[in-house]
């Protein structure tokens, strides 16, 4: 009998134990933490959105970095094989906007124990508060592991699924990119994603909790579009927030060298002209008001200030006299409201990790290092990441799936 050991005891390393067993391993998991899948816990905002019930090819389109790696771990076992999955462990599933699946008692923690329970019925020894403190290799062979106290556990195949280096708190910090560089694997930069923005102008703080709906952003840099997107966004004290801006953090970590910008469109179903008609009939309605009475029916009440600020129009002129030339600085303000982007939040705000253990020293079929046989690895510590909508934790179930039967054989 294969005897396996999992280091890592979240999504993937509990997918990859589960796996193992029931492909007829003896299975051993190591976790640091004082208990299994932490960061399942704060996922989806405490209901865990699981995965995405779209087809098979959307999620590829929503993985952002080398999609095609995963092209066997989606297709040995895709979204609809993980709701099964779950169904059958007991866990009742629904379907929610944008295809997200969550539990059906939106908690989070009814997922871990599903998982937790199926490692137990398998017969997986489950070893918590036990750090490894690295991975044991003869001729480029993984023999076993070496835990915090000295102690070694030998094993025929080492499954790594520690995670990348997002909510450090929950016990990613990174022991994976470690253990990988030690044994001479490349590790590609890595960048919080999925995360918000700081920014440098003042004035989101002065609109810290407005959100915006069914706005458009592009994010620029110089010339070159670097994203563009439509859907919800929200200013913060420290800048702009959001699943609008989080998803657009997923492109711009190659672009951090040189300064980017933001631009909002406020009203993206209007076009430039249709939406000056718009301004000149609500302009004819209060035309011998003040200016700043003006905008009352196009925008939110805190955001006119500031647009009536960027102008430089005075607010308490009437309306009757702004010009042509003011109004169409209302207009392109309205259309690409500009911001300065700063940086990207710290890792304890980040979703999760881009870049990690590099996906040329994988085989993408297997999940084993190229470089050590026996060595395989699952979930956020590889180089790659996706969108939100449940494709993260997709990839997490996928790799870790191939990993746990491959590591079995």
């Amino acid at each position: 009998m294969k005897r396996v050991i999992v280091v890592g005891g979240g999504a993937a390393g509990m997918m990859s134990a589960i796996w193992a067993a029931r492909s007829g391993a003896k299975v051993s998991l190591y976790e640091k933490n004082e208990k299994l899948g932490k960061k399942i816990f704060i996922t989806g905002k405490g209901r865990c959105n699981l995965t995405n019930a779209c087809d098979v090819e959307d999620l590829f389109r929503n993985v952002v970095t080398n999609p095609k790696f995963l092209y066997s771990a989606f297709y040995s076992f895709d979204n609809a094989q993980t709701m099964s999955f779950f169904e059958e462990l007991g866990l009742s599933i629904k379907v929610e906007r944008g295809g997200r699946v969550f539990p059906m008692s939106d908690h989070s923690s009814d997922v871990i124990k599903v998982l937790e329970k199926e490692c137990k019925r398998l017969g997986v020894d489950i070893y918590l508060q036990t750090p490894i403190k690295q991975l044991l290799s003869e001729n480029q062979q993984i023999v076993g592991v070496q835990l915090c106290d000295k102690k070694t556990e030998m094993a025929d195949s080492v499954i790594v699924a520690t995670g990348g280096l997002s909510y450090p708190r929950t016990g990613s910090t990174g022991d994976g990119f470690r253990f990988a560089s030690q044994l001479n694997h490349t590790l590609v930069q890595d960048y919080p994603s999925l995360v918000p923005f700081n920014i440098k102008e003042d004035w989101c703080k002065e609109l810290m909790g407005l959100s915006l709906k069914n706005v458009s952003v592009k994010v620029m840099q110089e010339k070159k579009k670097v994203y563009e997107g439509f859907g919800e966004m929200l200013f913060t004290h420290f800048g702009v927030s959001g699943p609008l801006i989080i998803s657009a953090s997923a492109y711009v970590h190659r672009y951090l060298n040189k300064p980017l910008s933001l631009f909002i469109d406020l009203k993206p179903a209007l076009s430039r002209d249709q939406l000056d008609e718009r301004i000149l009939r609500d302009f004819e309605k209060v035309q011998n008001k003040q200016f700043k009475h003006a905008l009352d029916e196009l925008l939110p009440k805190r955001l006119i200030s500031v647009i009536i600020a960027m102008s430089g129009i005075d607010p308490e002129k009437k309306v009757h006299s702004v010009s042509r030339e003011e109004r169409m600085r209302i207009l392109d303000l309205m259309k690409s409201l500009p911001l300065s982007i700063l940086s990207l939040r710290e890792y304890d705000e980040a979703i999760i990790t881009k870049g990690g253990v590099s996906v040329k020293d994988i085989n993408p079929s297997t999940m084993e290092s190229k470089n050590v046989k026996g060595l395989y690895f699952a979930g956020e510590l590889l180089d790659v990441d996706a969108l939100t909508g449940g494709f993260n934790l997709q990839i997490a179930w996928s790799t870790g799936y191939l990993a746990g039967i491959s590591a079995a054989e």
